[in-house]
């Protein structure tokens, strides 16, 4: 349920982010496109007709009908003038008459790099300057400063928004996941609620049902009869044994009881515990667990997480080879492997065997008596210890390996 409620949430965000993310930059791109196209169109309109202030312009003044397309200039604008061999001999200014914009200079590096008949406008979040170098030794220049902090300001602005909407976001994402998956919730507490009331009430009746197998007198004809009942009475206990597992695990009922315990004895032991076991199966046990790791835990859940996992490794291991388990510690992390060589993973199973009833192989798991609850258990153990469990498996070697990290 919480990985529903996280991949809902994550959706929902996602998608909410991605509109308001592309609303930043479409208001940021049209800005700096307004800003752009204002700055050649005037560069253009200017190389038209020309422009300075009329008290240092001699002659009459220009003829200038198109000011309904040029647009209303905030920022300075000067005009070059140049001598037949290059040399500046006049600027003209229109603008902030305090600016210390350099015109001069910019002249002498226009004049440098580049060729008359050139317009640029560079960019405009640098703030240096565009011109238009034209025909008639004269060299248009607007200062793009205070374009450039004009520029800077909205997209600052737009972030800052961008920042105090995006956790609005948040808050709403949760508010619709909560809503969303509220019917999943309820429909899961009903089921785990079932499981639990309907394995309490079978226990008592199929205590009735293995005592009275017992007491049963087993002749001839019988005798295969109450064996049959023996066998499928102990099947259903371990069933239901392992469904009132999992619904006391998935209720985190022992997270109080958790305490500082040797992680390196517990899995140390329970590895010597699976010796017997694994040299029936024709199986060895390799250790490398490394001393002093403690963790905070429910010491039998622990057992029982490292008890599941060697098992399951066990019994999925070729003969004569060996099952491998590590502990070991790096900075704050626990890490536990378990690998095996044999029939590996199926491509895709890697998450569904955490699934309670999943059972890769069915007719091998009906005839070891095993319904698909071990690792489903395992995990939740893990999780209630706040640790992830993955496994995987190489095709080629046949090598399996489940870890656990916490």
């Amino acid at each position: 349920m919480k990985e529903l409620s996280r991949k809902v949430f994550l959706t929902v965000l996602g998608m909410l982010s991605l509109f308001l993310t592309l609303s930043v930059v479409l208001v940021n791109v049209v800005g700096y496109r307004r800003e752009y196209e204002g700055v050649r169109r005037n560069l253009g309109l200017m190389n038209d007709h020309g422009m300075g202030p009329r008290d240092e312009m001699p002659g009459p003044a220009p003829a200038f009908d198109d000011f309904e397309n040029m647009r209303i200039m905030d920022y300075d604008v000067y005009t070059v003038e140049l001598s037949s061999d290059g040399m500046v001999t006049r600027i003209f200014s229109l603008g902030n008459e305090e600016s210390t914009f350099d015109a001069e200079a910019a002249a002498d590096e226009i004049l440098r790099k580049y060729s008359k008949d050139t317009l640029m406008v560079e960019n405009l979040y640098a703030g240096k300057y565009s011109f238009n170098y034209k025909m008639d030794n004269s060299i248009i220049i607007i200062n793009d400063a205070s374009i450039a902090k004009k520029l800077r300001t909205l997209l600052v602005e737009s972030l800052a928004i961008f920042i105090v909407i995006e956790l609005l976001l948040i808050f709403i994402s949760r508010l619709l996941t909560g809503w969303i998956t509220k019917p999943a919730k309820e429909a899961l507490e009903r089921q785990k609620e079932f499981i639990a009331d309907a394995s309490h009430e079978l226990k008592t009746p199929l205590a009735v049902i293995m005592a009275s197998s017992d007491e049963l007198v087993a002749d001839e004809t019988s005798g295969k009869y109450i064996e049959n009942i023996k066998y499928e009475s102990d099947r259903m206990n371990r069933l239901i044994s392992g469904l009132l597992d999992l619904s006391k695990l998935e209720e985190d009922a022992s997270k109080e009881s958790y305490k500082e315990e040797d992680l390196s004895k517990i899995v140390e032991k329970t590895a010597l515990v699976f010796e017997a076991v694994a040299f029936e199966q024709g199986v060895t046990i390799e250790t490398d667990i490394e001393d002093g790791i403690t963790l905070n835990c429910s010491k039998d859940e622990i057992e029982k997480l490292v008890s599941t996992l060697l098992d399951n490794a066990i019994k999925h291991s070729d003969k004569d080879t060996a099952v491998i388990i590590r502990l070991s510690k790096s900075k704050s992390l626990v890490n536990i492997q378990i690998t095996n060589k044999g029939e590996p993973i199926a491509q895709g199973d890697e998450e569904k065997i955490f699934e309670r009833f999943y059972r890769a192989d069915k007719s091998r798991s009906r005839s070891e008596n095993r319904y698909g609850l071990g690792l489903a258990i395992a995990k939740r153990i893990v999780i209630n210890h706040g640790g992830s469990i993955k496994a995987s498996s190489d095709g080629k070697t046949g090598t399996t390996t489940f870890e656990v990290t916490f």
